[in-house]
């Protein structure tokens, strides 16, 4: 990422050097290979960074018009995140033009670099790198579990007739238990439509074999277009988004004693005692508050799926919290920003937005039971049952 931002600010300088010619007629300044590699240390680690070389042609010593970066000065050794810090501002709404003074208010004289025109190419290389990623071939892939949500920002899509539009999210887990993301398009929430183009896609591009398990929240058309998509894949509703819908139906002088008995549910070790946890709340709250049991029971197979897999994933599977946590930030939690954004931009934001956020995922617990479950063994209450 800081190398393609170096990259973007050499551009930008050629440029706008353009119009001075040698006396052949020839551009005066031009790219001239890289300087020696550097070691910048990162969030990630250290990083080998090569900056680019920028020629003055100029005859006349005086006249010549050296390059000097101002996102890689000469002394620094320490870059912060800018890569997730601009697909952020964007995603929150800051217009193109606010950038250079926003990322100065956060990370200070570092960011003096980052002018309006260099935020526009740097958007501009992420959008081919977006579009590629996209159009990446999947046919040696293959997700033991995914997580899918669609996340509303700041930022109104073009389609200002579609209020609903927003971003839709599918992520994955590998055979190694890694996290990556599968998959960011725009589309609607609710809308079968929009989740089963983005399945056929994946389907399209290789993504033959079904997932294990999906996890998400009830209200998704993700779920319909599932079953017509990848029939065989179990479902797992989201405890959390169920929770909390839950006790919206309920007073709140009540909430803290039903959020209590309901993660008596999710929290018990086998499925026979998450059942009776579960007929007990529908009987102590059914008569009073019929439409939060209602709430509760209309998904009771799915909220109870992940007992069928292994104990050390459950922690994993009972929330779509890899994608809550990664995009909690930027979700719309109040009301949009009065500019729109443009779609190719914004999911190239949110793409990178994933893309830096994937460093820091935390790799399955146990992951080394994932291929049991790729094999098909049965698992019960979570344990691994012995073949016959």
């Amino acid at each position: 990422m800081l190398q393609a931002a170096l990259e973007v600010e050499v551009e930008a300088f050629v440029e706008e050097h353009a119009a001075m010619l040698d006396e052949d007629g020839r551009r005066r300044v031009v790219r001239n290979g890289y300087l020696p590699a550097r070691i910048i240390m990162t969030g990630a680690g250290p990083l080998d960074v090569e900056q680019p070389r920028v020629r003055d042609k100029s005859k006349e010593a005086e006249e010549r018009i050296a390059f000097s970066s101002a996102i890689l000065p000469p002394y620094l050794r320490k870059s912060r995140s800018v890569e997730e810090l601009v697909p952020w501002l964007y995603l929150k709404g800051v217009s193109t033009g606010d950038f250079p003074e926003a990322l100065q208010a956060l990370i200070g004289s570092d960011a003096k670099g980052f002018s309006p025109n260099v935020v526009v190419r740097l958007k501009e290389k992420w959008g081919q790198e977006y579009e590629e990623w996209n159009r990446r071939d999947l046919s040696q892939e293959e997700y033991v579990y995914v997580w899918a949500d669609g996340i509303h920002v700041n930022v109104r899509l073009e389609d200002a007739a579609n209020p609903k539009q927003c971003l839709l999210v599918l992520m994955g887990a590998t055979a190694d238990g890694r996290k990556e993301l599968i998959a960011v398009v725009d589309g609607i929430r609710e809308s079968k439509q929009s989740w089963v183009e983005l399945l056929l896609d994946l389907k399209q591009r290789g993504l033959k074999k079904p997932p294990r398990l999906a996890v998400g929240d009830g209200a998704l058309g993700f779920w319909a277009a599932l079953r017509e998509v990848y029939p065989t894949t179990m479902e797992q509703r989201c405890w959390v988004h169920k929770t909390a819908n839950v006790l919206n139906k309920m007073p709140k002088g009540l909430q803290a004693k039903a959020k209590s008995d309901l993660h008596q549910i999710w929290l018990a070790e086998t499925r026979e005692a998450a059942t009776k946890a579960f007929d007990h709340f529908l009987e102590k709250y059914g008569v009073k508050y019929e439409a939060a049991c209602a709430c509760l029971s209309k998904d009771r197979d799915s909220l109870l799926a992940f007992y069928d897999f292994p104990a050390e994933h459950w922690g994993h599977l009972r929330t779509t919290n890899p994608i809550e946590s990664t995009f909690a930030t930027i979700r719309l939690r109040h009301r949009r920003t009065k500019g729109s954004g443009s779609r190719r931009a914004s999911l190239t934001m949110m793409f990178k937005l994933a893309q830096s956020a994937s460093k820091r995922w935390r790799r399955l617990n146990a992951h080394h039971q994932i291929v049991l479950v790729l094999e098909g063994r049965i698992f019960t209450d979570g344990v691994l049952q012995n073949a016959a």
